[in-house]
């Protein structure tokens, strides 16, 4: 099979496509044909040697993909060979087939093509999991969205709604701003503009969110306290701003009974992700499958292309997601 090879860490032109084996299902797993494949931060990151994949996971680039199942598990439990199926994968997703486990698959929503539905998984998961399960984010609360139009953050603004949930989103343009709103933002503030603690502030009423989801990290870290109400819920999942954090407002936490925890989806088992597919299936797939939730797709890239991907999701410029086509047009 063809996949996409970094011999040593570097810039995207470190990439290049090689000819490796196909990858064996093990125990649980299922062999994909792939046909389409999203490209996520986590993806820059272990390109450039910073973020190694957990062990016993493939070494390959990609953590989502949309394909078909060529061969299923040996107990002819869903999904069956033939199935049209996107996953979360654990690694390998830059390749014309990839071993995942079965847990981890969901069904093409209705009308969905691969594109389409290369661009659910890693965002879905990551929102789903951060605002449901570990924020349990409620009907009638808030949150706060950093990043509100890339990948995670359009998934997040969806998720939220679906939870009855009321999303308030940072953004770097009017652009944004109004893209966020469209997906159902109740308001985005450009944090380039505006200081985004003041109009959360305004927004409601002096009490503040109830939840923030941050990608950011230290240098959000003393503003998110003070965007957050009593008993709120900060939860940390990238550190795109820095990893170290300095004048925050220790007292804030105990004063208003805060809770600040961080996650990373990537290491987690194959048992917990099945919960997230389970939560997503139950509760995002029917508005997939109506529209009344959909995935943001800013590019798409014939594999070939990987390095122009990788590039333009470095330049910070695209809103939603960006997926690599490993189907001739």
């Amino acid at each position: 099979m063809r996949a996409v090879v970094v011999r040593d860490p570097g810039p995207p032109d470190a990439m290049e496509l090689a000819d490796l084996p196909l990858p064996r299902p093990g125990p649980g797993e299922v062999l994909v044909r792939v046909m389409a494949a999203g490209v996520n931060r986590p993806d820059i990151m272990q390109r450039q040697g910073l973020y190694p994949p957990p062990p016993g996971a493939s070494p390959i680039l990609g953590l989502e993909i949309a394909g078909e199942v060529v061969a299923g598990r040996p107990d002819g439990s869903w999904p069956a060979t033939g199935t049209r199926v996107c996953a979360l994968t654990n690694g390998g997703g830059y390749a014309e087939y990839c071993a995942v486990p079965a847990g981890q698959c969901l069904p093409w929503p209705e009308g969905y093509d691969a594109i389409r539905a290369a661009a659910l998984p890693e965002t879905f998961f990551t929102a789903w999991s951060n605002l449901a399960m570990t924020a349990h984010l409620a009907a009638g609360e808030s949150v706060l969205i950093h990043g509100g139009s890339g990948g995670i953050g359009t998934a997040a603004i969806q998720t939220a709604r679906a939870l009855r949930a009321i999303p308030y989103v940072t953004v770097g343009s009017a652009e944004k701003a109004a893209l966020c709103v469209r997906l159902g933002a109740e308001a985005a503030i450009d944090y380039r503009s505006e200081d985004f603690v003041a109009r959360i502030g305004t927004l409601t009423g002096g009490r503040g969110v109830d939840v923030v989801l941050d990608v950011i990290g230290g240098p959000y870290l003393d503003r998110n306290l003070r965007c957050l109400a009593p008993d709120g819920r900060l939860v940390i999942i990238a550190l795109q701003g820095g990893a170290k954090a300095q004048d925050v407002g220790m007292a804030r936490i105990m004063t208003r009974r805060l809770t600040v925890t961080g996650t990373t989806l990537r290491p987690r088992d194959t048992a917990y992700k099945a919960q997230v597919a389970d939560g997503l299936r139950r509760t995002i797939w029917p508005g997939l499958a109506d529209g009344t939730i959909a995935p943001v797709i800013h590019a798409t890239f014939p594999f070939a292309r990987v390095a122009e991907a990788h590039k333009l999701m470095e330049s910070g410029a695209h809103s939603g997601k960006i997926v690599l086509s490993l189907v001739p047009a």
